[in-house]
């Protein structure tokens, strides 16, 4: 029997797991993959849970893996939502939900693909699947914590398919081949603090953030490179913690997110916010300190290929669309698994992730699964 990814999918909507609790999914999935004769091993590592299953031996022929997340975002003001957030239910064909979009559908159709794909027939090679509760949170202990424990067991993939939305407004446009890198800057400007009667008796850090966040704003940082669009810095706040409209603050700071491509480095995006900031300085005095927030993570690209011609081909294939090459948008575990091996992202639209009524449209989830099994059928033909 047809393993149906639309049942899978809303079981996975009904289970709470904002990250990092999985809430119950990866039982659900563990129990749908070791009945069909896959391995599975719970990797668990500082409070957050991931799975790794394998149908076939490592060593015997090619591995392809699915990789994917089972945590979800909180779901907000649940005023905003016309159904229950983790109900799971189904609207004039549409699975509502947080998740449904982002990405537990995409999760049910490569589970289902690869369970009905080694229960039709032998394969010349083995299926890998990694199931993560750390994506959307610090993503310091999901998919790296698996992929840290293939390479200590002796396991490993060939290729992998990443299940997330890739998708704008039409299934089937769009397939992953890399992703910008993130870089989150922070200036810090140090004045001197006064009475704002007295503006000579004090340094206003204000105006040095104010001139600096100017010339960032009208700074393009590149035009784009054969793969990539151009690279993006948003100024995402300007804060001095003062409450007081009489008093001169003694600092100010402004947080700044680049979002690069292969033009940059990590550190050549950090030397050029030091030489903006110096200009800023001299143009007003103050001194700017530069700092990196938080852990930058670096673009990544899987160059067309036999993997990304393999997932187009079967997308083309189940959609009548010959998908684009693109490498917008956030990041994802993609990131990680490139490392590893030859990585690429294919999944439904995700218009309404992170929304209120997040939604995947019925009909899609099943011809997503029904991609992925073309994609495991042309991969061991």
């Amino acid at each position: 029997m047809s393993t149906d990814p639309v049942s899978l999918a809303a079981e996975l909507v009904r289970c709470p797991s904002v990250t990092p609790d999985e809430a119950g999914s990866l039982e659900i999935l563990e129990r749908e993959l070791a009945a069909a004769g896959f391995a599975c091993t719970r990797i668990d590592r500082n409070n957050v849970s991931n799975l790794f299953c394998r149908w076939g031996q490592a060593e015997a022929g090619r591995t392809f893996g699915f990789n994917g997340h089972i945590d979800v975002v909180p779901p907000g003001d649940d005023s905003l939502w016309s159904v229950k957030p983790f109900g799971g239910e189904f609207r004039r064909g549409k699975l509502y939900g947080r998740g449904a979009a982002d990405m537990k559908s995409g999760v049910a159709a490569f589970v289902a693909a690869a369970i009905d794909t080694v229960s039709a027939r032998p394969i010349r090679g083995s299926i890998a699947v990694l199931i993560t509760s750390d994506e959307e949170g610090p993503a310091i202990d999901g998919t790296r914590a698996i992929l840290s424990w293939m390479e200590a067991h002796g396991e490993r993939m060939d290729h992998c398919l990443v299940g997330e939305p890739t998708c704008l407004e039409q299934f089937g446009e769009r397939i992953k081949i890399g992703r910008r890198g993130s870089l989150t800057v922070r200036f810090t400007a140090r004045g001197v603090q006064g009475h704002s009667a007295y503006p000579e008796r004090a340094v206003n850090p204000v105006p040095a953030i104010a001139a600096l966040a100017v010339e960032l704003s009208e700074s393009p940082l590149d035009e784009g490179s054969k793969h990539f669009d151009p690279s993006t810095l948003s100024l995402t706040t300007i804060d001095t913690g003062n409450p007081a409209s009489n008093v001169i603050p003694a600092s100010c700071t402004a947080v700044a997110n680049i979002r690069f491509n292969d033009v940059h480095t990590i550190e050549s995006l950090v030397a050029l916010m030091q030489s903006h900031a110096e200009r800023a300085t001299q143009l007003t005095g103050v001194d700017i300190e530069v700092e990196c927030d938080g852990s930058p993570t670096d673009w990544f690209l899987t160059p067309p290929g036999e993997l990304s011609e393999l997932v187009a081909s079967a997308v083309e294939a189940e959609t009548g669309l010959r998908p684009e090459y693109a490498t917008s948008g956030g990041t994802s575990d993609a990131r990680f698994v490139r490392c590893h091996c030859p990585v690429v992202e294919f999944g439904l639209c995700g218009k309404t992730m992170h929304q209120a009524d997040e939604f995947a449209e019925v009909d899609e989830i099943r011809r997503l699964k029904a991609v992925y099994e073309r994609v495991l059928s042309d991969y061991f033909a």
